[in-house]
């Protein structure tokens, strides 16, 4: 849930102990809400939330902590699967029913690298997002009106492009659209989204994974994943989206849960040749 180390919204604290802390503020449908999630050693939690939005947010913290979501035991076809779920256990993955808070990094993360994006996600909310509810001193994602009130020069010197920040204006304007796909299925959820100008498969991907918990949102189009797919499974440097549906095809319903398997265990795809451009058009 938390983008980039940094994310204003989202803090993650871990100590060797054994202890973390999950903090997290957002835009509920009662309002604003921050929560504070202390997961001890022993899997036991204590919670506390602030604001108007508190109480929905307590009322779903074992969503937040994937405790409560429908997760499944993958069925192994590929020794790289088989090898991962043997160090890293049955993978829950959590679901924060914020829609709309999620799909506005997501678009964020359009055609840029994640550090750009993080930078312009923490830099939206610090400039334009409203401080928590509560004494944990992190700051909400920018309300609808607040993003349909940017200015397209605010939005080019934060970095973005005019057709990200459309896109942004779109998720603004349509934001309670956006928020009821939280009634629906993964799947439904993410065809809802992409019936919005500039949503497309990856960002409706990246946006419902979190929102929803869905263990089949595999983000088509990726950068890394399809690569990441090509080393772990068939040990190919590289690979194509095309590619990546064949060899996910086994894992229908959870594709997504996969590849974050493999993630987590390691299967990063050798890199090669220099590193991406980075292009900060703030600066033109």
């Amino acid at each position: 849930m938390r983008n980039g180390a940094f994310d204003p919204t989202t803090r993650v604290v871990a100590n060797h102990g054994g202890n973390h802390c999950i903090e997290r503020a957002t835009l509920t449908p009662d309002g604003p809400g921050t929560i504070s999630i202390h997961i001890r050693h022993d899997g036991q939690c204590t919670t506390e939330a602030w604001g108007p939005g508190g109480a929905w947010l307590l009322a779903r913290a074992d969503r937040l902590t994937a405790r409560a979501t429908a997760s499944r035991l993958v069925t192994p076809h590929h020794r790289a699967v088989e090898h991962a779920q043997h160090h890293l256990g049955m993978l829950h993955l959590p679901a924060s029913d914020t829609p709309y808070h999620e799909l506005l990094p997501a678009i964020l993360g359009q055609r840029i690298t994640a550090a750009q994006a993080s930078t312009q996600w923490r830099t939206l909310c610090t400039r334009f997002g409203e401080p928590a509810p509560g004494p944990l001193n992190l700051r909400l994602p920018p309300r609808p009106e607040q993003i349909l009130r940017i200015a397209s020069w605010e939005f080019h010197r934060l970095g973005i492009e005019a057709q990200r920040a459309t896109a942004l204006r779109t998720a603004a304007r349509h934001a309670r659209y956006v928020d009821r796909t939280r009634d629906l299925l993964g799947a439904d959820a993410r065809a809802h989204l992409m019936q919005l100008p500039g949503i497309g498969v990856w960002t409706s991907a990246v946006a419902i994974a979190v929102s929803h918990g869905d263990q089949d949102a595999l983000p088509i189009g990726d950068f890394h994943v399809k690569n990441t797919v090509a080393w772990a499974l068939t040990g190919q440097a590289r690979g194509s989206d095309e590619d990546m549906l064949v060899t996910l095809e086994q894992y229908g319903g959870q594709r997504w849960q996969v590849v974050r398997l493999l993630e987590l265990s390691g299967n990063g795809a050798p890199r090669f040749g220099p590193k991406r451009r980075i292009l900060d058009i703030a600066r033109l």
